[in-house]
């Protein structure tokens, strides 16, 4: 099953931030490819919606960028500035929050692995 892009688009920040807060820095295919392997093809990250999150991120002055030239190419590479790993953390735990709260409400058993 893949999830809906609804579910998808309230949460996309919370999961950039995380992937760059567990990398030191990450190029836009390479987080769309790592959600990707992370979630089994569950959650599968498209580029229009991908790059507004970059891009509103680091208006936010959550997100730096870094160029690094390959050749004739330019790869442009995405990492967390001071603030963006406080928020990191804070979006995280809100999110476990919501989830947790989403459970209860729902009436959601934990699965027994």
């Amino acid at each position: 099953m893949i999830f809906s892009s609804e579910l998808i688009k309230g949460t996309l920040k919370t999961i950039v931030l995380k992937l760059l807060s567990d990398n030191k820095k990450m190029y836009g295919y390479e987080i769309t490819q790592r959600v990707k392997d992370l979630t089994g093809d569950r959650i599968q990250l498209t580029e229009g919606a991908l790059y507004p999150t970059l891009h509103s991120l680091e208006e936010e002055g959550l997100v730096t960028t870094e160029l690094e030239y390959m050749g004739k190419r330019v790869r442009k590479y995405y990492k967390l500035s001071a603030s963006g790993k406080t928020r990191s953390k804070e979006r995280v735990s809100e999110l476990a929050e919501f989830m947790e709260t989403m459970r209860v409400l729902l009436d959601i058993q934990p699965k027994i692995a």
